[in-house]
């Protein structure tokens, strides 16, 4: 565990621009690239049509079919890969009456029979059934492989060919290439799978260029056919160019891809206070985790937009890590040039006098120290008046008033000072508002609740004139960090006072329709035996059990550091989002959705909110570290693939290679080098 902020210099790192380029050079080399957009054979290719969604006019509440939805011909349709992604078409095709065949490397004739789907280890045996539709289900990285090993001349001449991949001009300049001028083509992208889609495939959206479409009736009537399987299915048809889709793929697909990797490779794991914003992140590393790399490689490797946004996100989070230790760096300048005073860590200035005995991360990790708490008041229907507290809000901000709000319904007397005057708001919520932090204190509050900011909480809580207060009065702070206000009450506060330090995992946004069910964390820091004072804490996190929150008691130590896995990493990754300025598409994806909400729940805190979790979280830079290396090694696995293929390319096959390794070895007396910046290509 990092037990003080380290100052990095803003390491340099390699940019990513000499690959940026629209046709890098040795790019172009390789044989499954095309090096121009132009085709050297004469085709027929539909122009260009302008962006058009058709979305199914089925009822919600109908089946599959319904029943005013235009009836769809038999189709004779073969799949071309029938691993999980092929047998999750086929058991709709199948379901809709379609004829449908199939053929993989692999022996799938079990799984066919169970789908009533013909299934052929022969490619020729298969073709010789003269199929009407070619549905290409293979993975992006074997698609040129199998497309060359198809017995075209065994096809009529006609066949339609589709194929599903989730890059697409890739696909398009394959099949014109590949394929004789006689076979029509469409290149389509079905923008959900067997996960997303087990339910039904209703307002999800297909994607679909039309190619090469011949002029005769039969052959535009057998296209119409088959995008109507999906439009009777409740898809949102979304016609636009493979160009197109792959500009909007990669700022939405790669990206959610990207992003779910990252996390993936910090371990994240479910704490006992997760916010909702963890969640969504949750549940986005499991949805892209169960892609192979293989999928993403592909992904990024045929996707030529796809580089820009590893660029443009890696660039992110430089800019935002630079302006993180940058406010540090002027912290540090300040308390060297113009305080004068001797200077500290942040660490060793705010966990002096009582602070908490450091943790390791195992036994942190422990779930046994996380107790439910509990009340009889959850089931009363009102406060009796033993239990009514006067509650003095320090800070009356947007926070102090939401909080307020309930705390004046449950009938608690409330007062509020604020160094902004917020008379008008207290007055609307029947709160007595003071200007004069001493006049507040006299009025003998049983409550003080530090509604401040992080940054700011040390120097009010400095400024409050204690000696007009009763000697038990009980503090309580809701920061969204927890052992530094529990050190700097133990600090500074007279040891007569009692100390509860809390964090209600929820605010204005996420709790404006109740509480019921967010957690609400606290530690009892000191608080005294007598009973009254044991009464008056359990009075006041009454108030939150009477509106259904789930009550989670833990020490400040274990709350900081669920807090950095969870909390400061979802701010980390929506502010990296929110310099990406990410838009919605015509094609979102689920997962995509979630990141342009992420990025929409946390670009409304200030930046002080997100740097007072990292500065004042003993945790968080060893998160942002953590960030840093996996998103480097993400990139190291991507361009160590891309770079074993120009090896291949270059070299031709492994045997090869080691020969020319060995010849150089003993002439040289030192390996070739096979760095790209060695190899020179004529």
């Amino acid at each position: 565990m990092i037990t003080h902020p380290c100052f990095h210099p803003s390491l340099s790192k390699p940019s990513l621009s000499f690959l940026s380029s629209s046709s890098p050079p040795f790019l172009q080399h390789l044989s499954f690239l095309p090096t121009s957009p132009s085709i050297t054979k004469p085709v027929f290719v539909h122009s260009v049509k302008p962006l058009h969604v058709k979305c199914s006019s089925t009822n919600p509440t109908s089946q599959s079919h319904p029943d005013h939805a235009p009836p769809i011909s038999t189709l004779k349709i073969a799949i071309i890969g029938f691993g999980n992604y092929g047998q999750f078409l086929a058991k709709t095709l199948v379901s809709q009456g379609h004829i449908v065949l199939s053929h993989s490397r692999s022996d799938y004739s079990h799984v066919a029979k169970k789908l009533g789907v013909s299934f052929f280890l022969n490619p020729h045996d298969l073709c010789e059934q003269h199929p009407e539709v070619i549905l290409l289900c293979t993975s992006i990285i074997s698609t040129e492989q199998v497309l060359k090993t198809l017995p075209l001349q065994r096809l009529k001449r006609s066949t339609l060919f589709v194929d599903v991949l989730s890059v697409k001009e890739f696909a398009r300049n394959l099949l014109l290439d590949a394929l004789p001028l006689d076979f029509d083509i469409i290149c389509s992208h079905p923008m959900f799978g067997p996960q997303s889609a087990k339910q039904s495939w209703k307002d999800l959206f297909f994607v679909y260029e039309k190619v090469r479409i011949g002029n005769e009736s039969s052959r535009v009537q057998r296209c119409e056919q088959f995008l109507g399987i999906f439009q009777s299915e409740g898809c949102k048809m979304v016609e636009m160019s493979c160009q197109e889709h792959d500009k909007l793929a990669a700022g939405s697909q790669f990206m959610t891809h990207t992003v779910g990797r990252v996390l993936d490779m910090l371990g994240l794991e479910s704490t006992p206070i997760n916010t909702k914003g963890y969640e969504t992140l949750l549940d986005l590393v499991e949805n892209t985790c169960r892609d192979s790399f293989d999928l993403y490689y592909g992904l990024f490797l045929y996707n030529k937009s796809a580089l820009e946004m590893v660029e443009r996100l890696d660039l992110a989070f430089d800019a935002l890590r630079n302006e993180l230790f940058g406010r540090l760096h002027h912290v540090v300048r300040k308390q060297f040039f113009e305080n004068g005073e001797k200077v500290k860590s942040v660490h060793d200035s705010s966990y002096q006098n009582g602070a908490a005995s450091a943790f390791s991360s195992n036994a942190l990790r422990s779930q046994d120290v996380t107790i439910p708490y509990e009340f009889k008041g959850k089931i009363l229907e009102s406060v009796d008046d033993s239990s009514k507290l006067k509650v003095a809000i320090v800070g009356f901000g947007n926070f102090g008033q939401f909080l307020a709000k309930t705390l004046a319904r449950q009938g608690h007397s409330v007062l509020a000072y604020s160094r902004t005057d917020y008379r008008d708001a207290a007055q609307k919520l029947g709160v007595s508002f003071f200007s004069d932090a001493n006049d507040l204190c006299e009025e003998h509050p049983e409550v003080i609740l530090l509604c401040t900011s992080i940054l700011s909480t040390e120097k009010v809580l400095k400024s409050l004139p204690f000696q007009r207060l009763k000697r038990s009065t009980l503090f309580v702070d809701v920061l969204s960090v927890k052992e530094f206000p529990r050190n700097l009450f133990l600090q500074h506060l007279p040891p007569e006072f009692d100390i509860l330090c809390t964090h209600p995992m929820f605010g204005p946004e996420s709790g404006k329709n109740g509480w019921n069910e967010l957690p609400f964390v606290f530690d009892k820091v000191r608080v005294g035996n007598d009973e009254r004072r044991v009464a008056r804490c359990n009075s006041f996190l009454d108030i939150f059990a009477r509106e259904g929150c789930r009550m989670v008691e833990m020490t400040c130590a274990e709350h900081d550091w669920h807090a950095a896995g969870s909390q400061f990493i979802t701010h980390t990754m929506g502010r990296v989002l929110e310099k990406l300025q990410l838009e919605s598409t015509p094609i979102n994806t689920k997962g995509y959705e979630t990141l342009l909400k992420l990025v929409e729940n946390t670009a409304g805190d200030s930046f002080e909110l997100y740097y007072g979790l990292f500065m004042y979280n003993v945790n968080a830079m060893e998160q942002l570290e953590r960030m840093d290396f996996a998103f480097e090694s993400l990139k190291k696995q991507l361009f160590g693939r891309l770079h074993g293929v120009l090896r291949k390319e270059l070299f031709g096959d492994s045997e090869k290679l080691e020969v020319l390794q060995e010849k150089s070895v003993g002439k040289n007396g030192a390996a070739l080098s096979s760095s790209p910046e060695s190899v020179k290509i004529s």
